[in-house]
């Protein structure tokens, strides 16, 4: 896989090597979902322990949405400024990660949990900006397949995560659990000085002038703004089920500890061969004709799961939803970071996700809601009717993409 930024010749440097950045950032990427997934698993032994109403539970999701909103546009910004210092910003990301989680764990009343929270998710998405800004800039020719493998990361540690996770429930209590959580990463951060210390490039940054001009175009991009749509409407899908799924297995279907992790688990687990394949069909053939029948499929499959409520149907609806509800997410990333100039890519994505994030922001509310007051069905049609209309939004989008990406777009 070609870069877009080669080491010079005799430079044998492995932090150089395209194997070496993407396992690298992958595997701090595996690191983070981990533990926000094994959060999503212990969600009804929060609720028990804090006295939570379904839309108190809600709430311990929707301050993840709203802290990850509110601190991308402006760490885009911030990210763009220091590229050459993104080692030092990819490392301090996981110790706040550590510190977050270890807060969590300790944490003996609700609101410290939620602060506790805010402190995973901010780290966590700001870590998005350099890692995915990078991988763009490195793989021009390949950057879906590059950033689904980036996701693949992400998605061993939704997988592993949940299953692990539900099994510790059965000797652990969830305080222990994450506190384990976070302070066993605590290494990787140390070593993050070392391996991403060049992977920003060393060029000469722009000025504040040029920044905020950069992010002004930006504003004036019809079809980055509806990209940004699609990629609000699929994290409102998205967190809705995750905050309601843990629940309605734990309380309706009385699914034990361990089961519950382990359907948690397969929801994502398919995405690790089905990410990387999703990801380079979209390099192949344009990202539309891959993200308009993967949207409808997350639909139709939601909606599926209204009758197949239990034993292997259950089993294998869920599997069949995982086939593409991670899998277009590094599909849109990259669509987004092909429309924009590399000098802002981070700006860019600070500014889509920050809009995502917001849009997403109250729909754990909503599904907590429709939850509590009519049942699992009602929550079902209303991420159905998410997926459907980013599906609609992205067949008439007209994605328009740099012919200069081979120059680092």
């Amino acid at each position: 896989m070609a870069t877009a930024e080669s080491p010079p010749e005799g430079n044998n440097d492995i932090r150089n090597r395209a194997w070496f950045m993407i396992t690298g950032l992958a595997t701090g990427h595996a690191v983070f979902h981990w533990v926000l997934q094994s959060t999503v698993v212990v969600l009804p032994e929060i609720q028990s322990t804090f006295g939570l109403s379904g839309i108190g539970v809600g709430v311990v999701l929707t301050v993840r949405e709203i802290v990850s909103g509110a601190v991308v546009l402006p760490g885009g910004v911030v990210v763009d400024a220091v590229r050459r210092h993104w080692g030092v910003f990819l490392a301090a990301c996981i110790g706040g990660f550590c510190v977050g989680a270890l807060l969590m764990g300790f944490s003996p009343v609700f609101l410290l949990l939620l602060i506790g929270m805010a402190m995973v998710a901010i780290s966590h998405s700001l870590w998005h900006l350099p890692a995915s800004a990078s991988l763009s800039a490195h793989f021009p020719k390949h950057r879906g397949t590059a950033l689904s493998f980036h996701g693949v990361g992400g998605s061993v540690g939704d997988v592993a995560g949940p299953i692990v996770t539900g099994a510790l429930l059965a000797w652990i209590s969830w305080r222990g659990i994450l506190t384990i959580y976070g302070a066993l990463p605590l290494f990787l951060a140390f070593m993050a000085l070392w391996s991403f210390k060049n992977i920003g490039g060393t060029g000469e940054p722009s000025n504040l002038r040029d920044r905020i001009a950069g992010t002004k175009r930006l504003l004036r991009f019809r079809s980055l703004w509806g990209i940004t749509l699609v990629r609000g409407l699929r994290s409102m899908s998205l967190v809705a089920l995750v905050t309601i799924l843990p629940l309605y297995l734990a309380n309706d279907l009385g699914l034990s500890t361990q089961s519950r992790g382990i359907h948690i688990g397969l929801l994502i687990a398919i995405g690790i061969v089905a990410k990387p394949v999703a990801a380079q069909l979209s390099d192949r053939l344009g990202r539309k004709r891959v993200l308009v029948p993967g949207l409808a499929w997350s639909c139709l499959i939601t909606l599926s799961l209204i009758v197949a409520d239990q034993g292997v149907a259950l089993t294998v609806a869920i599997i069949l939803l995982g086939l593409f509800l991670y899998p277009d997410q590094p599909i849109t990333t990259a669509a987004t970071l092909e429309m924009v100039d590399r000098n802002v890519a981070s700006t860019a994505l600070g500014l889509t996700s920050s809009a995502s994030f917001l849009l997403s922001s109250f729909s754990p509310l909503i599904a907590g809601a429709l939850y509590e007051s009519i049942g699992i069905d009602a929550v079902l049609y209303y991420v159905g009717s998410l997926f459907a209309a980013a599906t609609i939004i992205v067949a008439i989008l007209p994605l328009r993409t740099r012919e200069a990406n081979d120059d680092g777009a």
